[in-house]
């Protein structure tokens, strides 16, 4: 049950129990009330009935001298020099007046007393109709309400969402209206962190953008130094240290273009199976791969796919990479429709990469290998490129499981 209808199922429990209790009140007042009215009248007519026995020795209204059925309570009361009354209870209800008169004697009235006539008859009814209106009544505003506040906890709700998935300019107030309440206060809250959010991206996007600037030139002429030193082990060193950085550079200015928002996909008819299957194989060979280290596997009829083929060769490289490098290999390709897996056979992903994502200079787990954790995240920004969804989880037999599945229609980001 959601917050609308709890809170209308409190709002109804709670005002039934109150019209409940108001009504057995009123009722029960107007008991007494109609007790206290016979026991007035009874009391008048024994009073009048004495005078009349005392006066003319004739007793009126049905009275009785020494009814042998009088109550023994109101007897022992009369006896005692009271002048009183007595209700007898169900299921024949009487009222009994009584009074001594002269030569010690006791008269005494005796009259029937229905516990419900018409008029009471009448007041259950109205009771009982104005109870059940009463409670539909506060169910329907009830029901109002508390939709209104759902609604605006819903769109707080939305808004959160949306922030999650990177749309930092929503605003959870302007979703949410006017207001001094709770609701508003917590959605004022969420536009906070979502700022406070959008600045640190905002300075690690810039820090990215930078450092990869100002590195490049240097890098570039340090990489053209290190091909002049002569032959010889220390010279390879330094030229492949030199490599390393200069593709840690070019992943920062990629990531930064990513960041920046101007990539855009060049799309194009691709057969994506046979795609897949070359772009292994010129992996193979760049990268001087053995055959039996990345093995493809395509499963079903080929289907050609409208998407960009070098993003598509790049992603696949950096997930077989990156299987290759802190995983097990052989690295299996398998190819069934729109979606392509690339399974190790390591220690898998870590949990905090399969539940958030990829994300710069985090390499994950300790034994999967160090890394700069730029490949998975610049393979991430070629997939939203794309408009395909790339998730990270564990293989079913163990390893690393990454699945891209590419959209039916491209959905392409500008």
């Amino acid at each position: 049950m959601g917050l609308r209808g709890k809170l209308g199922l409190i709002f109804l429990l709670v005002s039934a129990l109150a019209i409940l209790v108001l009504c057995v009140a009123v009722y029960t007042q107007a008991q007494s009330a109609r007790l206290d009215r016979t026991r007035s009248f009874a009391d008048e007519r024994i009073q009048l009935a004495a005078q009349s026995y005392d006066t003319n020795d004739v007793p009126v209204f049905g009275a009785k001298v020494d009814d042998p059925e009088l109550p023994p309570q109101l007897r022992d009361a009369v006896l005692e020099g009271k002048r009183a009354t007595f209700k007898t209870g169900s299921p024949h209800a009487k009222m009994w007046a009584a009074v001594a008169v002269k030569d010690g004697k006791i008269l005494s009235i005796e009259q029937d007393y229905e516990t419900s006539d018409d008029s009471m008859k009448a007041l259950q009814q109205a009771l009982l109709l104005g109870g059940i209106g009463t409670v539909a009544l506060v169910a329907l505003v009830s029901v109002i309400l508390a939709g209104s506040l759902s609604k605006r906890i819903v769109a707080v709700a939305g808004t959160a969402r949306r922030i999650a998935a990177g749309d930092l300019d929503a605003s959870a107030a302007q979703a949410v209206g006017k207001g001094k309440d709770e609701v508003q206060s917590l959605a004022t809250a969420i536009d906070t962190m979502a700022s406070s959010l959008r600045g640190q991206l905002e300075a690690e996007r810039r820090f990215t953008a930078d450092v990869a600037h100002d590195l490049r030139t240097p890098v570039t002429g340090l990489t053209t130094a290190a091909e002049l030193l002569p032959p010889g082990r220390p010279s390879e060193l330094v030229r492949d240290r030199a490599k390393v950085l200069r593709r840690l550079v070019e992943d920062l200015l990629e990531i930064a273009r990513f960041d920046s928002g101007v990539e855009q996909a060049d799309l194009e008819l691709v057969g994506l199976g046979a795609f897949v299957g070359s772009a292994v194989a010129r992996l193979r060979m760049q990268q001087a791969l053995a055959p039996d280290s990345v093995i493809v596997h395509l499963l079903g009829p080929d289907q050609t796919v409208s998407t960009d083929s070098r993003r598509i060769e790049r992603i696949l490289a950096n997930l077989i990479v990156n299987g290759l490098r802190h995983g097990k290999p052989p690295v299996g390709v398998t190819v069934s429709g729109r979606t392509v897996e690339v399974v190790d056979h390591g220690n898998g992903y870590p949990e905090e990469l399969i539940a958030e994502g990829p994300r710069r200079f985090r390499s994950g787990m300790a034994e999967r290998g160090v890394g700069h954790g730029l490949g998975l995240t610049i393979a991430a920004g070629h997939a939203k490129v794309l408009g395909a969804d790339l998730t990270f989880s564990e293989a079913p037999g163990g390893g690393a499981l990454a699945r891209l599945v590419l959209p039916a229609e491209p959905e392409t980001q500008s």
